[in-house]
């Protein structure tokens, strides 16, 4: 078996990986806009819903544990949902309806006006996360995209778009994380001084 070269590996991802970080710096606006909508939507009683698929599907689970337990600090549970982690309703509804309407009908059954919804999606095409944000829009919540640099769909229904500074899937989805912890680190900041 051929010996692998990690030193190199580590490097060249290391490379890639700072380049997108630094490079957040420019969207520093729409990190605010998306802390600002977290925050007013928290704080009036209302929830932060998540979803996408495969890696995305996981970060929308991380980021809800981050504001159900806590990131920093401990203070009281809020409310945020993944929509991809119930394995019944995901099953029963792509069995009998479909896979792409499969967010789309969890907004429907969860989402309220005010409630903010954040799709995510690295290549901004996926087709139910696409259908989980024009629910959104319909019923009123404050939609927001994670996606790499070109955004594309999901970009364009949003109201605020995050588009990570990057085409690289890996090196975006570590833009998303970062920025989603960001955001939960504002959340927190706030709430616990107004409390």
């Amino acid at each position: 078996m051929k010996t692998l070269d990690t030193t190199s590996m580590l490097s060249r991802h290391l490379d890639g990986h700072l380049t997108a970080v630094q490079a957040l710096l420019d969207q520093a606006h729409v990190v605010q806009e998306m802390a600002d909508a977290w925050i007013t939507a928290l704080a009036a009683g209302k929830k932060v819903l998540f979803f996408g698929n495969g890696g995305s599907a996981a970060d929308a689970q991380h980021l809800a544990a981050e504001l159900v337990v806590r990131y920093r600090i401990n203070r009281r549970a809020l409310p945020g949902i993944a929509l991809t982690t119930d394995t019944s309703m995901l099953t029963a509804h792509s069995n009998d309806y479909g896979f792409e309407t499969v967010f789309a009908r969890q907004i429907e059954a969860l989402a309220q006006p005010g409630d903010v919804v954040v799709g995510i999606s690295t290549s901004g095409t996926s087709p139910n996360v696409i259908a989980g944000l024009k629910a959104a829009n319909e019923c009123g919540c404050v939609t927001i995209s994670f996606t790499a640099a070109g955004g594309k769909d999901c970009a364009a229904l949003a109201k605020i778009a995050f588009k990570a500074p990057t085409d690289i899937t890996a090196h975006a989805q570590e833009c998303h994380l970062l920025v989603g912890h960001v955001l939960c680190e504002a959340v927190e900041a706030s709430l616990s001084a107004a409390a």
